[in-house]
Protein backbone atom coordinates (compact mmCIF):
# COMPACT_ATOMS: atom_id res chain seq x y z
CA UNK A 1 0.00 0.00 0.00
CA UNK A 2 2.55 2.81 0.81
CA UNK A 3 4.59 1.62 -2.60
CA UNK A 4 1.26 2.40 -4.40
CA UNK A 5 1.11 6.35 -2.33
CA UNK A 6 4.54 6.55 -3.32
CA UNK A 7 3.54 5.78 -6.78
CA UNK A 8 0.90 8.00 -6.94
CA UNK A 9 2.76 10.83 -5.52
CA UNK A 10 5.44 10.23 -8.00
CA UNK A 11 3.39 10.69 -11.10
CA UNK A 12 1.62 13.44 -9.33
CA UNK A 13 5.00 15.20 -9.15
CA UNK A 14 5.76 14.73 -12.77
CA UNK A 15 2.22 16.11 -13.61
CA UNK A 16 3.15 19.26 -11.47
CA UNK A 17 6.62 19.45 -13.24
CA UNK A 18 4.63 19.77 -16.28
CA UNK A 19 1.93 22.02 -15.57
CA UNK A 20 5.13 23.94 -14.63
CA UNK A 21 6.75 24.01 -17.72
CA UNK A 22 3.96 24.95 -19.84
CA UNK A 23 2.60 27.66 -17.70
CA UNK A 24 6.47 29.03 -18.05
CA UNK A 25 6.40 28.58 -21.86
CA UNK A 26 3.29 30.37 -22.36
CA UNK A 27 4.19 33.87 -20.60
CA UNK A 28 6.18 35.96 -23.21
CA UNK A 29 9.46 36.02 -21.57
CA UNK A 30 11.66 38.67 -22.98
CA UNK A 31 9.40 40.52 -25.04
CA UNK A 32 9.50 44.11 -25.27
CA UNK A 33 7.38 47.33 -25.38
CA UNK A 34 8.46 48.51 -28.94
CA UNK A 35 5.75 51.16 -29.45
CA UNK A 36 6.92 52.72 -26.03
CA UNK A 37 10.42 53.83 -27.68
CA UNK A 38 11.91 56.78 -26.37
CA UNK A 39 9.78 59.56 -27.91
CA UNK A 40 6.62 57.69 -28.37
CA UNK A 41 3.03 57.84 -27.44
CA UNK A 42 0.64 55.82 -25.89
CA UNK A 43 -3.19 55.77 -26.40
CA UNK A 44 -4.61 55.17 -23.18
CA UNK A 45 -7.91 53.32 -22.87
CA UNK A 46 -9.88 56.33 -22.46
CA UNK A 47 -8.53 57.65 -26.34
CA UNK A 48 -5.97 60.30 -24.94
CA UNK A 49 -2.08 59.87 -25.90
CA UNK A 50 0.48 60.39 -22.88
CA UNK A 51 4.25 60.13 -22.98
CA UNK A 52 6.13 58.19 -20.60
CA UNK A 53 5.54 59.02 -17.14
CA UNK A 54 8.33 60.66 -14.95
CA UNK A 55 9.74 57.88 -12.44
CA UNK A 56 11.38 58.15 -9.36
CA UNK A 57 14.08 54.91 -8.86
CA UNK A 58 14.79 54.57 -4.88
CA UNK A 59 17.76 52.39 -3.99
CA UNK A 60 18.92 51.76 -0.74
CA UNK A 61 22.38 50.91 -0.18
CA UNK A 62 24.54 49.05 2.17
CA UNK A 63 28.47 48.01 1.43
CA UNK A 64 29.96 47.27 -1.99
CA UNK A 65 31.19 44.23 -4.30
CA UNK A 66 33.03 43.98 -7.48
CA UNK A 67 29.42 44.06 -9.37
CA UNK A 68 28.29 47.03 -7.32
CA UNK A 69 29.44 49.99 -10.00
CA UNK A 70 27.64 48.28 -12.84
CA UNK A 71 24.57 47.23 -11.36
CA UNK A 72 24.48 50.73 -10.46
CA UNK A 73 25.39 52.46 -13.86
CA UNK A 74 22.48 50.03 -15.61
CA UNK A 75 20.38 52.74 -14.17
CA UNK A 76 22.44 55.45 -15.31
CA UNK A 77 22.16 54.48 -19.10
CA UNK A 78 18.43 54.15 -19.28
CA UNK A 79 17.37 54.59 -22.64
CA UNK A 80 13.93 56.60 -21.43
CA UNK A 81 11.96 59.25 -22.96
CA UNK A 82 10.69 60.13 -19.45
CA UNK A 83 12.19 62.43 -16.91
CA UNK A 84 14.19 59.87 -13.90
CA UNK A 85 15.32 61.13 -10.72
CA UNK A 86 17.55 58.43 -8.60
CA UNK A 87 17.80 58.90 -4.96
CA UNK A 88 20.25 56.27 -3.29
CA UNK A 89 19.93 55.88 0.77
CA UNK A 90 22.89 55.02 2.97
CA UNK A 91 23.12 55.35 6.57
CA UNK A 92 26.96 55.93 7.15
CA UNK A 93 28.25 58.49 5.02
CA UNK A 94 31.69 56.33 5.34
CA UNK A 95 29.85 53.40 3.57
CA UNK A 96 32.65 52.14 0.70
CA UNK A 97 29.59 52.58 -1.51
CA UNK A 98 29.37 56.53 -1.40
CA UNK A 99 32.46 56.65 -3.25
CA UNK A 100 30.81 54.49 -6.29
CA UNK A 101 27.43 56.76 -6.20
CA UNK A 102 29.71 59.77 -6.00
CA UNK A 103 32.07 59.13 -8.92
CA UNK A 104 28.76 57.79 -10.91
CA UNK A 105 27.06 60.76 -9.88
CA UNK A 106 29.90 63.19 -11.66
CA UNK A 107 30.23 60.98 -14.45
CA UNK A 108 26.67 61.47 -15.47
CA UNK A 109 25.81 65.26 -14.63
CA UNK A 110 23.20 65.33 -16.47
CA UNK A 111 21.28 62.94 -14.37
CA UNK A 112 19.30 64.28 -11.55
CA UNK A 113 20.87 61.69 -8.79
CA UNK A 114 21.35 62.03 -5.55
CA UNK A 115 23.41 60.61 -2.11
CA UNK A 116 21.17 60.71 1.21
CA UNK A 117 22.68 59.86 4.27
CA UNK A 118 19.62 58.84 5.92
CA UNK A 119 19.01 58.57 10.06
CA UNK A 120 18.48 55.63 12.26
CA UNK A 121 16.09 52.66 11.23
CA UNK A 122 12.48 52.65 12.28
CA UNK A 123 12.07 49.40 12.51
CA UNK A 124 14.28 45.74 11.98
CA UNK A 125 14.26 46.04 8.09
CA UNK A 126 16.87 48.73 7.73
CA UNK A 127 16.28 48.83 3.71
CA UNK A 128 12.71 49.71 4.25
CA UNK A 129 13.47 52.65 6.48
CA UNK A 130 15.38 54.08 3.98
CA UNK A 131 13.59 53.65 1.74
CA UNK A 132 10.65 55.82 3.85
CA UNK A 133 13.40 58.62 3.94
CA UNK A 134 13.82 58.52 0.22
CA UNK A 135 10.14 58.58 -0.86
CA UNK A 136 10.08 62.00 1.12
CA UNK A 137 12.19 63.29 -1.61
CA UNK A 138 10.77 62.12 -4.93
CA UNK A 139 9.40 64.22 -7.30
CA UNK A 140 7.54 61.97 -8.99
CA UNK A 141 4.26 59.67 -8.92
CA UNK A 142 6.08 56.72 -10.51
CA UNK A 143 8.26 55.19 -7.94
CA UNK A 144 10.76 52.02 -9.03
CA UNK A 145 12.26 50.72 -5.82
CA UNK A 146 15.32 48.15 -6.69
CA UNK A 147 17.54 46.02 -4.67
CA UNK A 148 21.36 47.46 -4.81
CA UNK A 149 22.26 43.94 -7.14
CA UNK A 150 20.41 44.38 -9.91
CA UNK A 151 21.41 45.36 -13.13
CA UNK A 152 19.04 46.08 -15.53
CA UNK A 153 19.01 46.18 -19.69
CA UNK A 154 19.17 49.76 -20.82
CA UNK A 155 15.07 49.39 -22.09
CA UNK A 156 13.95 48.20 -18.86
CA UNK A 157 12.22 51.33 -17.78
CA UNK A 158 10.21 51.76 -20.80
CA UNK A 159 8.44 48.33 -20.11
CA UNK A 160 8.43 48.57 -16.47
CA UNK A 161 6.86 52.25 -16.11
CA UNK A 162 4.44 52.48 -18.89
CA UNK A 163 2.08 49.76 -17.74
CA UNK A 164 1.30 51.70 -14.82
CA UNK A 165 -0.98 53.85 -16.82
CA UNK A 166 -3.63 51.40 -16.09
CA UNK A 167 -5.92 52.65 -13.73
CA UNK A 168 -6.40 49.45 -11.77
CA UNK A 169 -2.39 48.48 -12.15
CA UNK A 170 -1.08 48.82 -8.62
CA UNK A 171 2.24 47.56 -8.71
CA UNK A 172 4.67 45.91 -11.63
CA UNK A 173 7.53 43.63 -11.13
CA UNK A 174 9.53 40.94 -13.04
CA UNK A 175 11.67 38.13 -12.72
CA UNK A 176 15.32 38.05 -12.25
CA UNK A 177 18.08 35.65 -12.32
CA UNK A 178 21.09 34.77 -10.74
CA UNK A 179 23.72 36.03 -13.34
CA UNK A 180 26.87 35.03 -11.79
CA UNK A 181 26.48 31.44 -9.66
CA UNK A 182 30.35 31.73 -9.16
CA UNK A 183 31.00 28.51 -6.43
CA UNK A 184 29.06 24.94 -6.64
CA UNK A 185 26.77 26.28 -3.81
CA UNK A 186 25.69 29.33 -6.30
CA UNK A 187 25.30 26.68 -8.83
CA UNK A 188 22.87 24.74 -6.32
CA UNK A 189 21.21 27.94 -5.50
CA UNK A 190 21.10 29.24 -9.51
CA UNK A 191 18.72 25.69 -10.24
CA UNK A 192 16.39 27.28 -7.81
CA UNK A 193 16.13 30.82 -8.94
CA UNK A 194 16.76 30.01 -12.71
CA UNK A 195 14.79 27.11 -13.34
CA UNK A 196 12.53 26.59 -10.61
CA UNK A 197 11.10 29.68 -8.76
CA UNK A 198 10.25 31.66 -11.49
CA UNK A 199 8.32 29.00 -13.43
CA UNK A 200 6.79 28.05 -10.12
CA UNK A 201 5.58 31.95 -9.44
CA UNK A 202 3.63 31.75 -12.96
CA UNK A 203 2.26 28.04 -12.14
CA UNK A 204 0.64 29.79 -9.36
CA UNK A 205 -0.52 32.64 -11.38
CA UNK A 206 -2.91 30.32 -13.14
CA UNK A 207 -4.84 29.37 -10.24
CA UNK A 208 -5.29 32.95 -8.80
CA UNK A 209 -4.21 36.77 -9.88
CA UNK A 210 -0.64 37.59 -8.51
CA UNK A 211 -1.22 39.09 -4.67
CA UNK A 212 2.97 39.26 -3.87
CA UNK A 213 5.40 40.88 -5.70
CA UNK A 214 9.06 39.65 -6.10
CA UNK A 215 11.76 42.05 -4.92
CA UNK A 216 14.47 42.96 -7.40
CA UNK A 217 12.46 45.63 -9.11
CA UNK A 218 9.35 47.03 -8.68
CA UNK A 219 7.49 49.86 -9.76
CA UNK A 220 4.04 51.47 -8.09
CA UNK A 221 2.68 54.74 -7.81
CA UNK A 222 2.78 57.02 -4.71
CA UNK A 223 -0.62 56.72 -4.00
CA UNK A 224 -0.87 53.14 -3.87
CA UNK A 225 1.80 53.48 -1.29
CA UNK A 226 -0.22 55.72 0.60
CA UNK A 227 -2.53 53.59 0.92
CA UNK A 228 -1.45 51.34 3.04
CA UNK A 229 0.51 53.63 5.59
CA UNK A 230 3.93 54.00 2.81
CA UNK A 231 7.10 52.06 4.09
CA UNK A 232 7.01 52.86 7.38
CA UNK A 233 4.03 50.15 7.54
CA UNK A 234 6.69 47.51 6.29
CA UNK A 235 9.74 48.60 8.37
CA UNK A 236 9.05 45.13 10.75
CA UNK A 237 8.86 43.20 8.09
CA UNK A 238 11.28 40.31 6.63
CA UNK A 239 9.81 40.01 3.28
CA UNK A 240 9.06 43.93 2.35
CA UNK A 241 8.89 42.81 -1.31
CA UNK A 242 6.00 40.40 -1.03
CA UNK A 243 4.49 42.04 1.45
CA UNK A 244 4.09 45.54 -0.33
CA UNK A 245 2.44 43.59 -3.69
CA UNK A 246 0.15 41.74 -0.88
CA UNK A 247 -1.28 44.79 0.76
CA UNK A 248 -1.53 46.81 -2.92
CA UNK A 249 -3.32 43.61 -3.37
CA UNK A 250 -5.76 43.60 -0.81
CA UNK A 251 -6.69 47.25 -1.79
CA UNK A 252 -8.26 45.63 -4.82
CA UNK A 253 -4.92 46.49 -7.74
CA UNK A 254 -3.63 44.30 -9.94
CA UNK A 255 -0.17 42.99 -9.58
CA UNK A 256 1.59 42.56 -13.25
CA UNK A 257 4.72 40.54 -14.36
CA UNK A 258 6.93 42.61 -16.60
CA UNK A 259 8.51 40.29 -19.33
CA UNK A 260 11.75 42.06 -19.00
CA UNK A 261 14.29 39.72 -17.02
CA UNK A 262 17.05 41.74 -14.82
CA UNK A 263 20.17 40.38 -13.16
CA UNK A 264 21.00 39.85 -9.76
CA UNK A 265 24.90 39.68 -8.95
CA UNK A 266 25.73 38.52 -5.52
CA UNK A 267 29.31 37.97 -4.05
CA UNK A 268 30.81 34.59 -3.80
CA UNK A 269 28.64 32.50 -1.58
CA UNK A 270 29.86 29.26 0.57
CA UNK A 271 27.85 26.11 1.00
CA UNK A 272 26.88 27.47 4.80
CA UNK A 273 25.83 30.99 3.55
CA UNK A 274 23.67 29.62 0.58
CA UNK A 275 22.26 27.49 3.51
CA UNK A 276 21.41 30.25 5.84
CA UNK A 277 20.00 32.07 2.25
CA UNK A 278 17.17 29.23 1.29
CA UNK A 279 16.37 28.52 4.62
CA UNK A 280 15.38 32.23 5.41
CA UNK A 281 13.50 32.23 2.09
CA UNK A 282 11.91 29.07 3.04
CA UNK A 283 11.01 30.06 6.28
CA UNK A 284 9.35 33.75 4.98
CA UNK A 285 7.57 31.86 2.06
CA UNK A 286 5.98 29.52 5.19
CA UNK A 287 4.99 32.69 7.29
CA UNK A 288 3.92 34.33 3.90
CA UNK A 289 1.60 31.84 2.55
CA UNK A 290 2.05 28.40 4.74
CA UNK A 291 -0.83 26.28 2.81
CA UNK A 292 0.62 26.62 -0.43
CA UNK A 293 4.49 25.81 0.90
CA UNK A 294 3.12 22.97 2.73
CA UNK A 295 1.75 21.10 -0.31
CA UNK A 296 4.61 22.66 -2.34
CA UNK A 297 6.30 19.10 -1.21
CA UNK A 298 4.12 17.37 -3.95
CA UNK A 299 6.05 19.30 -6.92
CA UNK A 300 9.15 17.11 -6.11
CA UNK A 301 9.62 15.07 -8.74
CA UNK A 302 12.99 13.69 -7.58
CA UNK A 303 11.60 13.12 -4.02
CA UNK A 304 8.48 10.89 -4.98
CA UNK A 305 9.91 8.55 -7.58
CA UNK A 306 13.30 7.48 -5.45
CA UNK A 307 10.98 6.78 -2.75
CA UNK A 308 8.69 4.43 -5.22
CA UNK A 309 11.44 2.94 -6.87
CA UNK A 310 14.10 2.76 -4.09
CA UNK A 311 12.98 -0.62 -2.89
CA UNK A 312 13.81 -1.89 -6.45
CA UNK A 313 17.43 -0.63 -6.70
CA UNK A 314 19.41 -3.21 -8.77
CA UNK A 315 16.22 -3.85 -10.89
CA UNK A 316 14.99 -2.89 -14.13
CA UNK A 317 12.16 -1.21 -12.62
CA UNK A 318 14.84 0.94 -10.63
CA UNK A 319 15.53 2.34 -14.20
CA UNK A 320 12.48 3.88 -14.24
CA UNK A 321 13.58 5.94 -11.41
CA UNK A 322 16.67 7.32 -14.33
CA UNK A 323 13.78 8.25 -16.16
CA UNK A 324 12.17 10.48 -14.54
CA UNK A 325 15.52 12.31 -13.07
CA UNK A 326 15.92 12.23 -17.33
CA UNK A 327 12.38 14.21 -17.42
CA UNK A 328 12.94 16.17 -14.51
CA UNK A 329 16.63 17.28 -15.82
CA UNK A 330 15.31 18.10 -19.18
CA UNK A 331 12.90 19.92 -18.29
CA UNK A 332 15.39 22.64 -15.43
CA UNK A 333 17.61 22.87 -18.54
CA UNK A 334 14.50 24.16 -20.59
CA UNK A 335 13.79 26.54 -17.94
CA UNK A 336 17.24 27.80 -17.38
CA UNK A 337 17.35 27.90 -20.77
CA UNK A 338 13.95 30.47 -21.43
CA UNK A 339 14.94 32.70 -18.58
CA UNK A 340 18.56 33.32 -18.80
CA UNK A 341 18.81 32.78 -23.09
CA UNK A 342 21.64 30.62 -22.77
CA UNK A 343 22.73 26.94 -23.48
CA UNK A 344 26.36 28.30 -22.02
CA UNK A 345 26.91 26.47 -18.95
CA UNK A 346 25.20 23.11 -18.08
CA UNK A 347 28.23 21.48 -16.03
CA UNK A 348 25.85 21.85 -13.30
CA UNK A 349 23.25 19.16 -14.27
CA UNK A 350 24.19 16.47 -12.06
CA UNK A 351 22.95 18.87 -9.33
CA UNK A 352 19.65 18.86 -10.23
CA UNK A 353 19.29 15.60 -8.09
CA UNK A 354 21.20 17.50 -5.23
CA UNK A 355 19.05 20.16 -4.98
CA UNK A 356 15.74 18.57 -4.98
CA UNK A 357 17.04 16.65 -2.09
CA UNK A 358 18.18 19.42 -0.46
CA UNK A 359 14.90 21.22 -0.83
CA UNK A 360 12.86 18.48 1.11
CA UNK A 361 15.67 19.00 4.28
CA UNK A 362 14.80 22.91 3.42
CA UNK A 363 11.24 22.24 3.57
CA UNK A 364 11.08 20.20 6.82
CA UNK A 365 13.99 22.94 8.46
CA UNK A 366 11.27 25.81 6.96
CA UNK A 367 8.58 24.24 9.93
CA UNK A 368 11.01 23.01 12.68
CA UNK A 369 11.64 26.32 13.66
CA UNK A 370 11.00 30.56 13.42
CA UNK A 371 14.61 32.15 13.94
CA UNK A 372 16.84 33.66 10.85
CA UNK A 373 20.22 34.93 10.19
CA UNK A 374 20.05 38.22 8.05
CA UNK A 375 22.28 40.44 7.31
CA UNK A 376 24.78 39.32 10.05
CA UNK A 377 21.54 39.84 12.68
CA UNK A 378 19.65 36.90 14.33
CA UNK A 379 15.75 37.35 14.22
CA UNK A 380 12.79 35.48 15.29
CA UNK A 381 10.35 35.55 12.42
CA UNK A 382 6.65 35.55 13.94
CA UNK A 383 3.69 34.37 12.37
CA UNK A 384 2.11 37.40 10.57
CA UNK A 385 6.00 38.53 8.60
CA UNK A 386 7.03 40.88 11.29
CA UNK A 387 10.38 40.25 12.94
CA UNK A 388 11.70 40.54 16.22
CA UNK A 389 15.73 40.90 17.03
CA UNK A 390 17.16 38.76 19.08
Amino acid sequence: MINGIFGSLAVLSVALLLWQWLAAWRFPLHQRNTEFQPGATRILPSGCSAFLPAVTLLKSLKGCDAATEDCLRSWFVQDYAGEIQILFGVVAADDPVCGIVQKLIREFPQRNAQLIVCGPPVGPNAKVSKLAELEKLAQHEILVISDADVRVPKDFLQNVAVPLSEPNMGLVNCFYRLANPSTLAMQWEAIAINADFWSQVLQAQTLKPLDFALGAVMATRRRNLAEIGGFTALADCLADDYQLGNHIARKGHRIALCPVVVECWDPPMTWRAVWKHQLRWARTIRVCQPLPYFFSILSNSTLWPLLWLLPFVGTLRFEWFMGFWFFRTVIAVLLQKRLTGSWADHTWIWLVLLKDLLQVAIWFCAFAGNKIEWRGQQYTLRRDGTLVKK
